[in-house]
């Protein structure tokens, strides 16, 4: 037994067909689609949100900040400086008033 292959005209009656009945639903798929992408995007920003950072990487981070620390002694010898000398006293309110200049 021999089947008849199908001609041209036949596929293309029976594709059009399909897409138009596939049209129907298209707004509908398409609605459905945007709703999955903004479900998967939320969940996935508050699975990022919630993740904490691991206490070697905050050691990291702040050993490679560089973060410089002024020595106490250091500030209350400026400071002894700034009270004692009047000379000190004009440089630093001149610095205050005129701070990018030289």
């Amino acid at each position: 037994m021999k089947t008849k292959k199908p001609d041209l005209k036949s596929l293309l009656a029976t594709a059009n067909r399909d897409v138009e009945k596939a049209r129907r639903f298209s707004i509908v798929g398409f609605v459905v689609f945007v709703a999955l992408l903004y479900g998967f995007l939320f969940m996935r920003i508050n699975s990022l949100n919630d993740v904490q950072p691991s206490s070697d990487s905050v050691t990291g981070q702040v050993k490679a900040a560089g973060v410089q620390h002024i020595d106490e002694s250091v500030v209350k010898q400026l400071e002894s400086l700034h009270d004692n000398s009047v000379n000190v006293q004009t440089l630093f309110n001149e610095a205050r008033s005129y701070p990018f200049s030289n």
